[in-house]
């Protein structure tokens, strides 16, 4: 059982190394995304607001995959309670962060659909990581 354990442990460690990797690859993808907008003679505030919202976006995708590691290792590698309270206040810790950051992004609460649609760029404005931009 304890090869399990380790095994357990290692994914978690991988799923880890993912969600770092997504958060550099989002601030680099950031700033290049900001130079070639200047490069374009975007306005300042285009280039502000363009580039805070995809690296928003980069930090949310990459802190919901540090949460799962941190699932993954409480409950497969060491399920104690010490452990489950430890995750609990981190996890509560990472959903803040999100939530802030997501009323940041989007100028809205989450559950206000209609005012995220109104304050939404147009169309092929802006993407966000993962959307093949």
């Amino acid at each position: 059982m304890e090869t399990g354990v380790a095994l357990m442990d290692d994914f978690a460690r991988w799923i880890e190394w993912i969600g770092v990797s997504i958060l550099v690859i989002s601030l680099v993808l950031s700033v290049v995304r900001a130079i070639a907008a200047f490069l374009r003679k975007a306005t300042p505030s285009e280039i502000y607001i363009n580039t805070r919202s995809f690296l928003g976006r980069g930090i949310l995708l990459g802190l919901e995959v540090l949460i799962a590691a941190d699932l993954i290792r409480t409950v497969a590698v060491a399920p104690t309670l010490d452990n489950a309270i430890t995750l609990g206040i981190i996890v509560l810790i990472r959903t803040f962060l999100s939530f802030s950051l997501d009323v940041e992004i989007t100028g809205s609460l989450p559950w206000r659909e209609g005012s995220k649609k109104a304050t939404s760029p147009p169309a092929g404005k802006e993407s966000g990581p993962g959307d093949g931009a």
